[in-house]
């Protein structure tokens, strides 16, 4: 399978996923197909990072993972963690992997926090919800999850409701809420887009250090290739519901082999940036799930386009050793010239 870290022990095994829903009359009653073929594996301790523009089926992927899309979608493939398939367990055995062996960041905090309960209450609902405890030891397992994550004066901030923090504040404490049970795999959605610039390196920075200490795996997903080349070991590039490219951090930034990695690398300013010019810009835009192209779904905005990328969706090719690319022009030059 394209992307799966052959000899490297999966925590998560993605195979083939597949995710679509309901077209109603704007398809003619057929299907949408959000996620294409979706293949990826993560080791225990190992931080992937998924990329790709708004719309790319990111959150899906990661939706689908922790079984929360809405009962209409349809789910295909496998999603394999410490050998159970999360797309076939039971609901029941469900809700106990998720909170306590699988948790999830999501980008957006105060929309994710209950804003009339107190965050240390949440943070320690979120304790028992997995572990017999009374309320007064849960009340201390949040503040030692607030302490490891550096909140200050966690004895006195368990006590405020989400509005009294500040938006890194707040981000802190959905990561308590997150390790609080001290998981295997954290699924970490846009987790510093609403911050400042500041903020955002503060909360990468957590993040290295609870992986260093409690050697959680990571699934980063992001819209930013700068952020994601800080705290990702590997990289898989999302465009239009599938990978078009997947390898290790340094290998993906320094020899990109799809023409839309190379576009999103190319439009990102550097040291190196002549400021007298303007970024280069990938003209055009994501097409929408009811008129996704029949071939390379990049075809349409791709400056390297043959006749044949408009005939089939490529499949993954593995351009170098563990780096695969979704490109018949781009993968056969890579293939013969390294």
């Amino acid at each position: 399978m394209a992307c799966d870290n052959r000899g490297m022990a999966g925590l998560l095994e993605v195979r083939n996923l597949g995710v679509s829903f309901p077209g109603g009359a704007s398809n003619r009653g057929g299907e949408l197909a959000a996620v294409r073929d979706v293949s990826f594996a993560i080791a225990p301790g190992e931080v992937l990072g998924l990329v790709g523009e708004s719309g790319s089926g990111k959150s899906v992927t990661s939706l689908a993972i922790m079984r929360l899309l809405p009962p209409q979608a349809r789910i295909a493939g496998t999603i394999s963690f410490e050998g159970d398939d999360l797309a076939r367990i039971a609901p029941e055995a469900m809700r106990r992997m998720r909170g306590q062996k699988i948790a999830m960041i999501f980008q957006e905090p105060m929309t994710a926090l209950n804003p009339v309960m107190r965050v240390g209450d949440q943070v320690a609902e979120a304790v028992l919800a997995h572990n017999r405890l009374s309320a007064r030891e849960a009340w201390t397992r949040a503040l030692e999850a607030m302490r490891d994550v550096q909140i200050p004066a966690p004895e006195s901030r368990a006590r405020d409701y989400p509005h009294q923090l500040s938006g890194g504040q707040r981000q802190r404490v959905m990561i308590a809420m997150a390790i609080a049970n001290r998981p295997a795999l954290l699924i970490a959605d846009e987790p510093t887009t609403a911050l400042d610039v500041t903020i955002q390196a503060q909360i990468l920075e957590l993040l290295a250090d609870l992986r260093r200490r409690f050697g959680l795996a990571m699934l980063f997903i992001s819209h930013d290739l700068a952020v994601v080349s800080r705290v990702a070991d590997r990289v898989a590039v999302m465009y239009a519901g599938s990978i078009v490219e997947s390898a290790a951090t340094r290998e993906i930034f320094k020899h990109p082999a799809h023409p839309y990695t190379r576009g999103l690398l190319n439009s990102v300013p550097t040291m190196r940036t002549d400021r007298s010019r303007p970024l280069r810009t990938i003209e055009g835009t994501v097409p929408g799930l009811a008129a996704l192209p029949a071939g390379c779904t990049f075809e349409p905005r791709c400056e390297l386009r043959v006749e044949r990328c408009g005939a089939a969706l490529p499949p993954l090719v593995e351009v170098a050793p563990e780096h695969w690319a979704r490109c018949p022009v781009t993968a056969a030059v890579t293939t013969v010239t390294r």
